[in-house]
């Protein structure tokens, strides 16, 4: 596993745009809900998010397994970096077949940029053959609040106990031009390579980069 997360962070291919949508939510969609945690804790707040397809997933029910957490936005240029070289969905299918549960955040409020109702999300992952276990949508902010999420990507990696063992940028390149990969120190990679060695992570936080997440109270007058 080592060897192959390592390998992912220096991938390289063209960028290419793509458009960002805005809908009305799902109708009869269930709650969301989230839990305060201690700000002097590294333990991850619980919280439970509505899917694209309309499931309620909590965090306390992956407790056992290592968790990454992605913040992401489709118009975003650094999103659109990682995903439209492949370099985030070769990340999230290794993690994945290394047991891991990776869990893709929307953060963006209805009518801002980078919002989707479930079926537009699911349309999104579609077209980029994305490697998530689940896509998760956070129109209130709440969520992405509570980990003081800053950007997309914007990266967590939880470990079996329900710690917080990585936070911040996703590599060390804050480019949203697609050469900015090759050879690039990308951070997850590390960390989860290094939680399997049973080691803490070289580098447990560093500053993200990309896009504002669009939360609600940002909407333009």
């Amino acid at each position: 596993m080592i060897r192959r997360l390592s390998l992912l962070a220096v991938s390289a291919l063209a960028l290419a745009a793509c458009g960002e949508q805005a809908a009305a939510p799902d109708a009869a969609a269930p709650e969301n809900t989230v839990e305060t945690a201690a700000a002097a804790t590294n333990m991850a707040p619980n919280f439970t998010l509505v899917d694209s397809e309309g499931v309620q997933r909590q965090l306390s029910d992956y407790r056992g397994q290592v968790v990454i957490l992605e913040w992401t936005n489709e118009g975003c240029p650094y999103v659109q970096k990682y995903y439209e070289s492949g370099a985030m969905q070769d990340l999230q299918r290794a993690a994945v077949e290394d047991g891991a549960v990776w869990l893709t955040i929307i953060s963006s409020a209805q009518g801002q940029q980078g919002y989707v109702d479930g079926a537009e999300a699911r349309q999104w992952a579609d077209r980029n053959t994305a490697g998530a276990n689940h896509l998760l949508l956070d129109p209130t902010g709440q969520v992405g609040r509570l980990y003081d999420a800053k950007t997309t990507p914007d990266m967590r990696v939880i470990d079996e106990q329900g710690r917080i063992v990585y936070a911040g940028a996703i590599d060390d390149r804050p480019s949203s031009e697609a050469e900015s990969l090759e050879g690039a120190t990308n951070y997850v990679s590390l960390a989860l390579a290094a939680h399997e060695a049973g080691e803490a992570p070289e580098t447990p936080y560093a500053q993200p980069y990309g896009c504002s997440i669009k939360y609600a109270d940002e909407l333009e007058a």
